[in-house]
This record gives structure tokens, sequence and C-alpha cells, in this order.
């Protein structure tokens, strides 16, 4: 359990994102629950999330809570980032590119945080591409987040985002994560702990 986890949570701190965690900011949470509940028929019909939505909003954390407990079941899975995937497939050779997508391929389920956020050069577009349709033709579950409206990816402005997000549209279910900003929440929470601190010492 230990080994799936440093393997496929990609940044650590996605270890905290648990349903023993949740605060209960977010309306939608019973959805991962239910997504969780019933892995065996998501994997099964190959049915994804796209998780949409303001920043801050907690995207991250609702897909954290999937994987940390899906995880717990011993399922693998691989939550990582565009970011993070662009900076190694920039260092690789073509072969090398293949096989890193491939790997990806061997998990259960991928999680792909940012859809949105990576560069909109040639490059980034083409390999963001055959990320997500690697992935597609796998015929496995894909969950993606994104700061982009259901709109924008619905309309993209160009060709080379369409083959992207027509893919993610049709095999991850849509769902809006209406929630307050948190990461304001948080941080005024750490102001007034801050505050506090301060008029102690005075």
């Amino acid at each position: 359990m230990s080994r799936l986890k440093s393997v496929g949570l990609q940044d650590k701190a996605l270890q905290d994102c648990t349903f023993e965690n949740d605060k209960g900011f977010n309306p939608e949470m019973d959805r991962a629950r239910a997504y969780v509940e019933r892995w065996e028929e998501m994997l099964e019909s190959n049915t994804g999330l796209l998780l949409w939505g303001d920043v801050g909003t907690g995207k991250t954390f609702f897909a954290g809570c999937i994987a940390n407990a899906l995880i717990e079941r011993g399922v693998p899975v691989l939550m990582t980032n565009f970011a993070r995937i662009l900076n190694t497939l920039t260092d690789l050779r073509s072969e090398e590119r293949n096989r890193f997508i491939d790997e990806m391929n061997e998990y259960p389920l991928l999680i792909l945080d940012d859809l949105g956020i990576e560069r909109n050069s040639e490059f980034a577009l083409e390999q963001v591409f055959n990320v997500v349709d690697s992935r597609y033709r796998s015929g496995q579950p894909l969950i993606v987040t994104t700061n982009l409206t259901l709109s924008e990816l619905k309309n993209p402005a160009d060709l080379a985002h369409a083959r992207i997000y027509d893919r993610v549209l049709e095999r991850c279910v849509p769902l809006k994560i209406n929630n307050r900003n948190i990461r304001k929440d948080n941080a005024k929470v750490q102001m007034e702990r801050a505050r506090a601190l301060f008029a102690a010492k005075a």
C-alpha cells in the first residue's frame, strides 16, 4: 500500500487528500464516494470524470480522495499533472516518450490534473494529445481536472485543442465543482492564526 501511494501519487501532498480529511466544504464529494463504491462498474464501462470549475474549489482534493480510496483497496492509480508530464517528455527521445506514455496506461485509473495550463506551443499540445489519445485507446478510465469552463471545452479555439478536448468529453462525465474558493478560506484562517500569535507576543 505504501509503495502504491509513493509511486502513484507523484505529489506527496496528495496523500492527505482522503475522505477522512474532508471538511464538508464540497457538496459534490458524495459523487467521489459513489465513484469509488462503483469502481468495478466504472472500470468495465471505461467511465471517467471531467472535474471543472474555478481555481481553488477543491477539484484536486476531490480527485485525490478517489485515488487514495482506490489505492487503499489495492487498485493501482497514477495521479499526476500535465506540467510534470511535459517537463519529463521534453527531456526524452521519441521512442522514450512513447514508452513513458505507455507506462501510464499500465494503471487501471489515470488522473491528470490541470488540463489547460500547459503552454500552447506545438510541442506541448502534441504531447498532451498523445497522452490523452493513448489513454483513450487503452480503454481504461481517465479522470481530468481543469479550470476551463465546459463551454471552452466544447468550443475550442482551434483544431489542436479540439482533438484533445473531444476525446476527454467522450470518455469523461463532466462534473462542475461548485464549491467556494477553499484556498482563500485557508489563507484567511492562516492570517487569523498569525495575528493571534503576534498579538500574544506583543
